[in-house]
């Protein structure tokens, strides 16, 4: 089934669907537990507890953001149903702790502990089950998009990074198109060579969209056949206009700055601009409100293990937007000897590392003081990973497209952070670029929701940490 764009961001139909059915399955579940609760008379229910309509939705608005934030609605979940269920576990843990809280500031919305129990028993339940079905369903038995490749070498070859079945979930490769004057390079037994008009071949195959992957567009290109094609109802969209749309990224080695001109997105303005400072400005307070015993914790323990004269921040000169440097604020993780050869990037059990600095970085709790470079309007709470000048000048003179990150502020959270573990490398840094440059292009008050919640998850398990 294919995917909708929904406030600028792809959104797969199936995905979408189980949302709803989730939010519907929590919702219910209010009145489910309402009605057991009072088996003898339902009418009771809104004398002793209230409308349940406005806790029914609160209740489904805050299970179905933990769940999000549990990264429970990525396209590409890979887990089996025992790390969903995992997942779904803590996400109920995340979600009522997030309900106390709020029925702690508003007690007249919260429902008590009877029916509490009641719903968070019954959700669960249909949570599962649900679970189960959609596994089962979107796997083996949903209809998945036929798609037909125009091209069959260097820029067709990118499809054969495509190996997870979660990378190929919702739509199946049926072939290769043979490009006169192109030399193949994809599996010999996949290549189609047209012996018929191109749109007698897709309803052969029954194609339902071509990706157009041809190295040299001005020769032997079959213009017409496409608008033939494109007119009887076949989508057609080319390669990196396709793996933008499945897999979160814009991939390097079909980028060109053609692409970039002529292609929705990279919107600036005054109105985006003020909405993005008044999202730093009450994230950064409201994160500030939770954490600001945990950051004097943090510091106590720097002090205890390094000693009083030890410094507590680590200030480091990083690039931010339009290539501007700024003194960049953190506590203090490594040795204060750490960088007398120069500056490296960290590796994998870093000797450089405190054992202080082992935990802090395991769980981000060392990034705490960028809050203070948020207020300030050097970093966004959201974007691209601040670097370092000596690693920006490397990057840039060794990696294409690499400044284009810089256009926007960098973040605390991003989405490079949240698709791809920590980067010590020159690849490593060409990967992440990708999905920077992602985000650089759909950037909006939506994805940053949805980055910040699915941090939580980073967060919690420690992914990508060094």
């Amino acid at each position: 089934m294919p995917a909708i764009r929904l406030l600028n961001q792809h959104v797969r139909v199936p995905t979408l669907i189980l949302g709803l059915v989730e939010f519907l399955i929590l919702a219910a579940s209010i009145y489910g537990a309402a009605r057991i609760v009072f088996w003898w008379d339902f009418s009771e229910a809104y004398l002793y507890v209230g409308p349940l309509m406005p806790r029914a939705l609160t209740f489904a608005t805050v299970l179905i953001l933990s769940m999000l934030a549990m990264g429970l609605y990525q396209p590409n979940l890979r887990e089996g149903y025992p790390g969903v269920l995992l997942r779904v576990s803590v996400s109920y843990v995340i979600g009522i702790i997030g309900l106390a809280v709020i029925f702690y500031v508003y007690p007249g919305i919260s429902f008590g502990r009877g029916i509490m129990g009641a719903a968070v028993f019954i959700s669960y339940l249909g949570i599962a089950i649900s679970r189960a079905i959609f596994l089962r369903t979107v796997d083996s038995r949903l209809p998945r998009r036929r798609v037909l490749v125009l091209g069959a070498g260097q820029r067709a070859a990118a499809f054969s990074r495509l190996r997870r079945k979660s990378d190929t979930r919702g739509f199946e490769v049926v072939g290769f198109v043979h490009i006169t004057g192109e030399s193949d390079e994809v599996d010999p037994d996949r290549i189609i060579h047209l012996d018929c008009p191109l749109i007698d071949k897709c309803r052969e195959l029954e194609i339902d969209e071509i990706v157009v992957a041809v190295n040299d567009r001005r020769k032997n290109f079959p213009l017409y056949e496409l608008l033939d094609c494109k007119l009887h109802g076949i989508d057609v969209l080319d390669a990196l206009s396709f793996f933008e749309r499945e897999s979160g990224k814009i991939m390097l080695q079909l980028l060109n700055p053609g692409w970039l001109i002529f292609s929705d997105g990279f919107r600036r303005g005054a109105a985006r601009a003020y909405m993005e400072r008044a999202f730093d400005v009450t994230m950064s307070l409201i994160i500030l409100a939770f954490t600001w015993p945990l950051m004097i914790i943090t510091a106590a323990a720097i002090l205890i293990e390094s000693g009083w004269g030890a410094p507590i921040l680590y200030r480091q000169i990083r690039v931010g937007a339009n290539g501007k440097p700024f003194a960049l604020l953190k506590f203090r993780s490594m040795r204060t000897d750490a960088e007398r050869d120069g500056a490296r990037w960290a590796s994998q059990n870093d000797s450089r590392v405190t054992r202080v600095g082992a935990i802090i970085r395991k769980f981000r709790i060392d990034e705490l003081p960028q809050i203070y470079n948020i207020l300030r309007g050097d970093m966004s709470f959201v974007g691209p990973r601040p670097e370092r000048p000596e690693f920006v000048a490397q990057l840039s003179a060794e990696i294409p497209y690499y400044g284009e990150r810089h256009r926007v502020k960098p973040g605390l959270a991003g989405w490079a952070q949240l698709r791809y573990p920590y980067g010590s490398s020159v690849n490593d840094a060409a990967e992440k670029l990708q999905y920077d440059l992602y985000y650089v292009k759909n950037h909006s008050l939506l994805l940053d929701l949805l980055i910040l919640l699915q941090t939580a998850e980073v967060v919690l398990f420690g992914k990508g940490a060094r």
